[in-house]
């Protein structure tokens, strides 16, 4: 990965000499890896069209953030190189995971990039004994707090749930917190209109089904503990009836590369898997579905929560889901996929696990996180709102590969 030259403008001591439109308020967008910055993007549409705002990027250290730079060059965006963006100070900054943050130099909003915080903190490797009561992930004094201060001056949470969690993890961050809903949920139920569009753009014909298989990252994600399963799709589903699609996180690119993930998929690729490069919008696809297959991952709480059926693989660490959490009710109601058995009458079967419970679960404010989100960055900004801003949207038509080996 090249290194990035220092940017003359927009900041910098220098910049009046460069920029054409000054007195702009600054806004970091701080991006740890793809499904970060995936989060943050939404965010971003609330607020980088006024004219008084100017939105710069900059990719911050992760283990599996590799792919940033190159993501956010492809999205045209304005990219500062982590070694200037923490020697700069910003009029706001706004990430979706913590690593570095103690860095920045501006008032801080911080949210989750998942489905709420639904898992438990775990350190793999030779870290020493696992914790008997592991707080939860992102609500947790280690992740929040520094040298005895909050990072945050704002903490985004989806659900009333993690605020009751945060009062008992880290209370000193509770006068910075505020519930606002989830913006990813939303922008899928925006999204359902569209449906059609979405599978017309994967190839799936009117009278076939569309099965996603979502996967999230490491050993206990589904493409980890169940290798063989994306092979017996393709050959126990009729390629008449069905298509078959992947969504595979984006760390598991990331930490295999483009081109190994490509190759161990090229025999589904070459009989119509729909390998879905992590780069595309993963909702439009999951509102295209006709049912999920998925594990603990936040993709596949989504999918329930706008009434995809789903059938679950169990992880085999299941105490890394947090107690309480909408990850713990859909993996609990749905139905477990049986490897031992046929999965197309498995699949028939699967019924959808209570639309309304589930996103009930994943957020307090349904329908309000744009409205939310972009006072609270107003405020931050010390800006008057603008009178009229964009309501969530559907997410774009993608644009995909179906089936080719290329």
């Amino acid at each position: 990965m090249a290194v990035c030259d220092w940017l003359s403008a927009p900041i910098g001591v220098d910049a009046s000499r460069w920029v054409t439109r000054t007195g702009c308020r600054t806004v970091l967008i701080v991006a740890h890896t793809i499904v970060a910055c995936q989060r943050l993007l939404d965010v971003v549409e609330y607020v980088e069209s006024d004219p008084r705002v100017q939105v710069v990027f900059t990719a911050a250290p992760d283990a599996l953030g590799r792919d940033v730079p190159d993501y956010l060059s492809r999205l045209d965006a304005l990219v500062l190189p982590w070694d200037q963006a923490i020697r700069e100070r910003f009029d706001l900054a706004i990430a979706a995971a913590h690593n570095g943050l103690h860095q920045v130099h501006a008032p801080l909003m911080v949210m989750a990039h998942g489905a709420g915080r639904g898992k438990l903190t775990w350190t793999g490797g030779d870290g020493g004994p696992l914790l008997a009561d592991p707080p939860v992930y992102g609500l947790d004094a280690a992740r929040l707090t520094r040298d005895g201060h909050v990072l945050a001056s704002a903490l985004l949470l989806a659900h009333q749930r993690e605020l009751d969690i945060l009062r008992q993890q880290c209370p000193e961050a509770v006068p910075v917190a505020s519930v606002v809903g989830d913006p990813c949920l939303d922008r899928l139920v925006s999204s359902l209109p569209w449906r059609s569009r979405y599978r017309r753009a994967a190839g799936v014909a009117d009278d076939q089904r569309l099965v996603v298989v979502s996967s999230t990252w490491g050993t206990d994600g589904l493409f980890g503990h169940a290798p063989d399963l994306l092979p017996r799709l393709m050959d126990e589903l009729p390629a008449r009836d069905f298509r078959v699609a992947a969504l595979l996180h984006p760390a598991v690119w990331s930490a295999h590369g483009w081109r190994q993930i490509r190759a161990w998929l090229r025999d589904c690729r070459e009989a119509g898997l729909i390998l879905v490069d992590p780069e595309v919008d993963w909702r439009s696809i999951v509102v295209a579905a006709d049912c999920v297959i998925g594990d603990h991952g936040s993709v596949t709480t989504y999918s329930a929560a706008i009434g995809r059926p789903v059938v679950h693989l169990a992880p085999t660490r299941p105490k890394i889901i947090a107690p309480g959490s909408a990850q713990q009710l859909v993996t609990g109601r749905a139905g477990r996929l049986d490897l031992c058995r046929p999965i197309p009458p498995q699949l028939a079967a699967a019924l959808p696990l209570g639309r309304r419970a589930v996103a009930a679960s994943v957020t307090s404010r349904p329908g309000l996180a744009d409205v939310l989100i972009r006072r609270t960055i107003y405020d931050l900004l010390r800006l008057p709102a603008p009178g009229r801003h964009r309501r969530s949207r559907p997410v774009p038509v993608p644009r995909i590969r179906c089936g080719s080996p290329a």
